[in-house]
């Protein structure tokens, strides 16, 4: 059994991940990030080490003590923290962030596989092993967008693609072909509620993968969570990219669009 490296941030893709990395007969070693991984990824994987952002270069020597050669990047560590004490009581993290010309998603995680391979460590893509959940060109619900909500779509998409270009976010919001709310540091959820916030019902949520997307970190991800929040804002339909997404919770959260009549597209 090949052992894989698994670096988890917080919510669900670390669990899946080690699932279907198991069923493949890979043997898991899971360094878990104090105060955002989940303490249920115990129970999926073959070995389990928790650091603080303060001590995160244990992982290093972690994995190299394990026998670990290539690893994994899987969930999201919380934005507020880049920002906390704990970061710059790391002095090889505080090293790195200070050596990078911006704090930026692809810049601080682009430093970080660099290290790892200079350490002599294999990224892997984070997709390995999850093309299940990545969905292929369709409408998943029930409700198909109506006209004006494809022309949302279509024109919320381009304006995705230039917002990830820049590194600021992967998510729109868009109502009438206005745009409502861009993602930055807060998240799909918190940019969801801004929304609606803003502009009330009837807004059309897009998330695209970046034009140049490096697949090993940051990948576009949604969940039963996110149609939970669009609900909640009274949001009309989510569209986001086809084969580039991670949808977490599929079948879950189209049941709950289709009871609740929000439109959900793989485009």
């Amino acid at each position: 059994m090949e052992k894989i490296g698994l670096i988890a941030g917080n919510r669900k893709f670390p669990i899946l991940f080690a699932q279907a990395a198991r069923k493949r007969n890979h043997s898991v070693v899971a360094v878990a990030v104090k105060g955002d991984t989940s303490t249920r990824l115990r129970l999926f994987v073959d070995k389990i080490y928790w650091v603080g952002l303060n001590e995160f270069w244990k992982l290093a020597e972690i994995f190299k003590d394990e026998g670990v050669k290539k690893v994994v990047m899987a969930g999201q560590i919380s934005p507020r923290r880049l920002f906390s004490k704990e970061v710059r009581k790391d002095k090889d993290l505080k090293k790195l962030l200070d050596s990078i010309r911006d704090n930026k998603a692809d810049t601080i995680f682009g430093a970080i596989a660099q290290k790892l391979k200079d350490t002599g460590f294999e990224l892997m893509d984070s997709t390995t092993f999850m093309e299940e959940y990545m969905p292929k060109r369709s409408v998943l619900t029930k409700r198909e967008p109506d006209f004006l909500e494809w022309e949302d779509i279509y024109f919320g998409f381009g304006l995705a693609k230039t917002i990830g270009y820049f590194d600021i976010g992967q998510t729109v919001a868009v109502k009438g072909k206005a745009v409502v709310a861009v993602e930055a540091l807060e998240g799909t959820d918190n940019l969801i509620r801004r929304a609606a916030k803003i502009a009330g019902s009837g807004v059309v949520i897009i998330k695209a993968s970046k034009p140049k997307q490096d697949l090993r970190f940051d990948i576009p991800v949604i969940g039963l969570n996110t149609i939970k929040n669009i609900v909640k804002s009274g949001c009309s339909c989510l569209a986001f990219e086809a084969e580039k997404t991670l949808f977490i919770d599929k079948e879950a959260a189209v049941r709950l669009a289709d009871r609740k009549g929000i439109a959900i597209a793989a485009a």
